[in-house]
This record gives structure tokens, C-alpha cells and sequence, in this order.
């Protein structure tokens, strides 16, 4: 399966909480695991559930609320800070989300979400806070992220209503289009460092 991404476009799930800490992302007990896959399920754990057996889930939870789904989860402002755990981007990765879009995200998290082809999409907080109102007015509102073009547009019934161009690491940019990690990279430049260490011989 291709880990590359490229186009994304989808309906989005809204947090509209600012400060989201890696902790209340991925809870440190759920930390003991060492492969990336089953992190999704304890996905802001103890905001979706009363108890750690999920049998009474939160209803007033957006993950909790059939309303929302989407690939693009749209989050409020310094979303990651705290600790350094990867498992954080692990764990929104394997829920399903390609994207997570807010105004700004800790550092840390950003390079965690980046190595593990989870694109993090910084905007204005005033094109943030209108995703926000689209989404609430309506959920089946369509999200276009265009990692070519470094765009993010929200689309209506008659087209594309507004957009702006994000930032990103021109080297993270090459991987996420190509399905690279940092090994596979170099394997695909093998020649053109093979070229340039015998020029030197």
C-alpha cells in the first residue's frame, strides 16, 4: 500500500480546542507498544471514553459523533505541544487521518507527523477559523489539500470558495509525494551519489 500523498480532498472532523497536548492525543499508558499499527484505537482516549474498557463512550465527543468523518482532522491552535512521543502521529495516522490542519503546531510534532507521511497543514487563524464555521453549517463540507501546489482550499456546491498556500519542507515535500522515508530517499539517489563520490576518486 503507498504511503504517498498528493491530492487529498474530504470531508474533515473538527476539534475546535486549542492547546492539544501529545498526552491528551496518545495517553502515556498506551505508550508500551513498538509497531506503529493499533495506536488509532486509543486516539484521544480519554476524551472519546468515561472508562478504559469503551463501553461508555463520550457523546459529546466529535469522534464519538457520526456527523463528522473525513481524512483531514481540523484542530485548534499549538496543536501537539507537550512531550516528544512519535506515537502521537502514530496514533492520528492510523485512525485515518492524512492531514491535520491548525494555525500552528509544536515543532516536535511536526517533524513526527512529516516522518510518518501525515501531512501537517499550517494556516491564518482566519482561514482556520473559517473551516471551523464551513464544517458546523455543514459536515459534508469538502476539504482540498493539494501538496503539488502547496495549496488548501475549502470547497462549496459551486466550486472553490477560498484557499491559501502552506509551507512545507521542500525535502519532507519530495518524500510525502514519493512514498520516500529517509532510506528510501537515498536508495532512489543512489546513482547521483555514486557519480559524485567517484568524481572524487
Amino acid at each position: 500500500m503507498s504511503k504517498a500523498l498528493n491530492i487529498i480532498r474530504s470531508t474533515a472532523v473538527p476539534l475546535r480546542i486549542e492547546n492539544i497536548d501529545t498526552d491528551q492525543i496518545i495517553p502515556a499508558r498506551f505508550l508500551k507498544a513498538t509497531s506503529r499499527e493499533g495506536f488509532g484505537k486509543n486516539l484521544f482516549r480519554d476524551w472519546r471514553y468515561f472508562n478504559d474498557d469503551e463501553s461508555e463512550p463520550k457523546p459529546d465527543f466529535v469522534l464519538n459523533d457520526k456527523t463528522y468523518s473525513g481524512k483531514i482532522l481540523v484542530a485548534g491552535k499549538n496543536f501537539g505541544c507537550g512531550s516528544s512521543r512519535e506515537h502521537a502521529a502514530w496514533a492520528i495516522k492510523d485512525y485515518g487521518f492524512d492531514v491535520v490542519v491548525s494555525s500552528f503546531f509544536a515543532d516536535i510534532f511536526r517533524s513526527n507527523a512529516l516522518n510518518n507521511f501525515l501531512l501537517p497543514v499550517t494556516v491564518s487563524e482566519h482561514f482556520l477559523g473559517k473551516l471551523f464555521d464551513a464544517i458546523a453549517e455543514n459536515p459534508a463540507s469538502e476539504i482540498e489539500v493539494n501538496l503539488p501546489e502547496q495549496t488548501i482550499r475549502l470547497i462549496s456546491s459551486s466550486g472553490i470558495t477560498s484557499g491559501e498556500i502552506f509551507e512545507i519542507n521542500q525535502y519532507k515535500k519530495t518524500c510525502l509525494l514519493n512514498g520516500y522515508d529517509d532510506i528510501d530517499y537515498l536508495l532512489n539517489i543512489k546513482e547521483d551519489i555514486q557519480k559524485f563520490e567517484s568524481a572524487f576518486l
